[in-house]
């Protein structure tokens, strides 16, 4: 058999169960250390390696990446660690060696890590967004709540002081009835680029295995500075653009203070030359996009439908919601946030920091809510594995945020179109076009069971 053979063959060993046995009997006691490898360490991926190795009780035995001089950075602060550039082997090699994983790859690769992973019987902390499409959101779910293991969304600002005392906000009904969430990101963004593709591309940097980074996307030519190691991110192939990469973070308390469910309907205004330019279209994500969901009542809505809206790549917001900011002592809102809209007032919150709460006098002096002490995301989910904790932000709490979100992106890719959403049926139910967008087609050798 030869390592290519074998690789295939282990990778879909670990995804049907097949250690899934003897894995399972090496679950820690409460007393013990989690081994825990970590399956992308650059970028994003360095800062979770040491956020989870700053926790006594995890150890971490095994890390992957698929650029070597990533690699050989992060394994300078693990000495003896054992190191790999292919998350299969990994996975196979380990499998009755490690409990637990986080996955800090570029989207496309999200689901194949993770949904081999759990059904391997392995704790997963997967960053944000959990997956590129809604077909690979649904079998991550099924996988989760199959396997039993403890699971983790990279919304690390839902563990922080600021998210929760929002969630708790909303929770005890301090605004009234909710009508209205409005998203939004106003500074430019950084991983946004206006594409298209190069025509040429050029041989990959000799440290860099482009094939393993390629993974389950289709073939193109490596360009420099283009795709690896940042701004992937604004390509479909490989991410899912900068509203899902945002929005994770700044819907996430509203998703759980108000109990949402999925949508009734979404629809997208976009950029018009990313819109008006056929191969930007088919290739990359735009650079501003106003998107506009419907989502069924909630008894903190009394009932009522709740709109939820998402600005970015603007320089300003619509003066409507500027007068929220004005009436909290601010010129303006702040580049990067959320406002929440109630009939007895409404709650504006800067991205990372504590939410504002604007009435007419009514909320000016309402207590700040008692709030428990409460480790990072990241010690968390350790928490959780060794059986000290619960996770706030499991896949089977976050899944149907993010799908919500990636309907949007749907929503994106056919502008101008309300599409409406049957979440039972994983269907849109008036664009069929909207449908085929629902999963993709994997290259050869990179299927994922159960999906394609």
């Amino acid at each position: 058999m030869n390592r290519r053979t074998f690789l295939a063959a282990s990778a879909a060993a670990a995804a049907t169960g097949l250690f899934a046995r003897r894995a399972k009997a090496q679950t820690p006691s409460p007393n013990a250390k989690l081994c825990h490898a970590c399956i992308g360490v650059g970028g994003m991926g360095y800062g979770d390696l040491n956020s989870f190795k700053s926790h006594a009780g995890l150890q971490i035995v095994a890390i992957c990446d698929v650029d070597k001089g990533t690699l050989d950075k992060a394994a300078a602060v693990l000495p003896g660690v054992r190191t790999y550039t292919d998350w299969r082997e990994l996975l196979a090699k380990e499998g009755d060696k490690i409990d637990a994983v986080n996955v800090a790859t570029p989207d496309h690769m999200h689901a194949s890590v993770t949904l081999s992973a759990l059904r391997a019987h392995k704790h997963v902390y997967c960053q944000k967004p959990l997956c590129r499409d809604i077909a690979e959101i649904r079998a991550v779910m099924q996988a989760a709540q199959s396997s039993g293991q403890v699971t983790q969304l990279g919304t690390q600002y839902a563990s922080m002081v600021g998210d929760r005392m929002a969630v708790k906000y909303l929770q005890d009904g301090v605004l009234g009835e909710i009508s209205r969430i409005v998203l939004f990101m106003t500074v430019k963004a950084h991983s946004s680029i206006p594409g298209p593709r190069p025509e040429k591309g050029s041989p990959p940097p000799t440290n860099l295995n482009w094939d393993l980074w390629l993974g389950t996307a289709p073939v193109r030519e490596y360009a420099p500075q283009l795709y690896h190691p940042f701004f992937w991110r604004a390509w479909q192939d490989f991410g899912t653009g900068v509203m899902s990469d945002n929005q994770s973070h700044l819907f996430d308390s509203s998703w759980k203070g108000l109990e949402l469910t999925a949508p009734l309907s979404v629809k997208a205004e976009v950029q018009e030359s990313w819109k008006n330019t056929p191969a930007r279209r088919a290739d990359n994500w735009p650079q501003s996009r106003h998107v506009v969901w419907t989502f069924p009542g909630t008894e903190r809505s009394g009932g009522k439908p709740i709109t939820v809206e998402w600005f970015d790549g603007r320089e300003t917001m619509p003066q409507e919601y500027q007068r929220y900011a004005q009436d909290c002592g601010l010129q303006e809102l702040p580049k990067i946030g959320s406002l929440v809209i109630g009939s007895e007032g409404a709650m504006l919150m800067e991205h990372g920091t504590a939410p504002r709460l604007v009435s007419d006098g009514r909320l000016k002096k309402h207590p700040k809510p008692a709030l428990p002490a409460h480790p990072s995301h990241y010690h968390h989910f350790v928490d959780a594995c060794l059986g000290k904790a619960k996770t706030e932000s499991d896949f089977m709490r976050t899944g149907p945020m993010t799908e919500a979100i990636m309907l949007g992106n749907i929503a994106v890719r056919i502008p101008d179109t309300e599409l409406r959403w049957d979440a039972a049926a994983m269907k849109v139910t008036n664009v069929e076009e909207a449908n085929k967008l629902m999963g993709r087609t994997y290259r050869a050798g990179w299927s994922i069971p159960g999906l394609g």
